[in-house]
């Protein structure tokens, strides 16, 4: 974390033009410039400022002050820009970065941010003033102070917990986050019926329901990985939504059912389904191909006569399909080059290559994937 000192020096003209001289070069030798005053910290703001040019791109071209934690800790712009909330006002009460609070500010008249962290929350208020934005009231209060005052009424309550324990470990847990939000939701209700969590990727779609009975639970993934897990708790719900950030969504009523897949028919098939990791962690990806590919697992790849359309995933054509017999495909593939996909298979691609005879290269593509008791692999044109 950025200390009080540096703080105060990153908002000086000297750093702040230091900083911006100093971007594209290389953090590493900004860091070993002895001709620049604190080079270390110019460095660190030029590296998290380089990967801000992606995952938080109005941060980069403001020339934010970005603290190493709290910008590894922050939701991609992206990911925030895409949660369905609107209204007159909405309190957060998780800020950090500020990151959410921003989306939030262009749906909401009104936006108050909470922050626990005296430093943090005089960082992202002046991160906003440098951003130009006038709507967020960033105010250092923890979740239980500032719910217990008098008075309160938002249209929405939005909150990404601290994932962390104190020693650092990863929590899964919503209870075990900071702050839980499932003792502080009576008090919640007290302001609105209305609130938003957003969870790790890791978080079950399944513990979302039991917690949040009528809740809408939407798995949210970029470029093929799982981002969060978000809870809509107004009573709108229950639905359970897939979403994969640029290509789709897929939304269904829990418990609902795919229907059966026919036995599995190796010659019959000419085209590989690679659903989206969002339809594989929401439980839905049977659902979502019935009628375009047969699927035997939420975990596993779609296999399809023709090719199938508007799939939120990738689709691949299929060259051929055998059993996995790891003797006969070494004789076939040792010493080329390959690329791997694999599906419900307890093998990693190391191993596979290893007992394949591969290497990573682009002369092969190949799948490997389980379908009941069998183990087959793919290779792909």
């Amino acid at each position: 974390m950025i200390t009080a000192e540096e703080y105060e020096l990153l908002r000086s003209d000297e750093l702040r033009q230091a900083i911006a001289a100093a971007r594209g070069h290389d953090p590493l030798e900004v860091a070993l410039d002895r001709t620049l005053p604190h080079a270390r910290l110019v460095a660190t703001q030029v590296k998290y400022l380089a990967r801000a040019e992606r995952k938080l791109p109005t941060y980069a071209a403001a020339q934010c002050i970005l603290p190493p934690r709290a910008f590894e800790q922050a939701s991609s712009e992206a990911a925030a820009a895409h949660k369905a909330l609107s209204g007159d006002s909405v309190l957060d009460l998780t800020c950090g970065l500020g990151v959410d609070a921003l989306a939030l500010s262009r749906r909401f008249r009104r936006v108050v941010a909470l922050e626990r962290d005296p430093l943090l929350a005089r960082i992202t208020a002046e991160n906003l003033s440098r951003m130009g934005v006038a709507n967020i009231e960033v105010i250092h209060a923890s979740a239980e102070e500032f719910l217990e005052r008098d008075g309160l009424h938002f249209d929405w309550v939005y909150a990404d917990p601290d994932r962390r324990s104190p020693e650092g470990r990863k929590q899964v847990r919503l209870e075990a986050c900071s702050p839980d939000i499932v003792a502080l939701k009576p008090m919640i209700d007290r302001i609105t019926r209305r609130l938003c969590v957003k969870n790790s990727p890791l978080f079950d779609v399944d513990e979302a329901l039991r917690l949040f009975p009528r809740s809408r639970v939407e798995v949210v993934s970029l470029g093929d990985e799982c981002k969060e897990v978000v809870i809509y708790a107004d009573d709108t719900g229950p639905l359970l939504t897939a979403t994969a950030l640029g290509l789709g969504s897929f939304a269904a009523l829990p418990g609902t059912r795919p229907p059966e897949a026919p036995p599995f028919e190796p010659a019959r098939y000419h085209w590989l389904v690679v659903p989206d990791v969002a339809l594989q962690k929401a439980r839905l990806a049977r659902l979502h191909l019935a009628g375009k590919a047969d699927c035997w697992s939420d975990n596993s790849f779609g296999f399809a006569v023709e090719k199938p359309q508007e799939v939120i995933g990738r689709t691949l054509e299929i060259e051929d399909i055998q059993p996995f017999d790891p003797k006969k495909l070494k004789h076939q593939w040792k010493g080329r080059g390959a690329e791997i996909l694999k599906r419900d298979f307890p093998l990693r691609p190391e191993e596979l290559m290893r007992r394949l005879g591969l290497h990573p290269g682009n002369e092969l593509r190949l799948a490997f994937t389980k379908i009941g008791n069998d183990f087959w692999a793919i290779r792909l044109k």
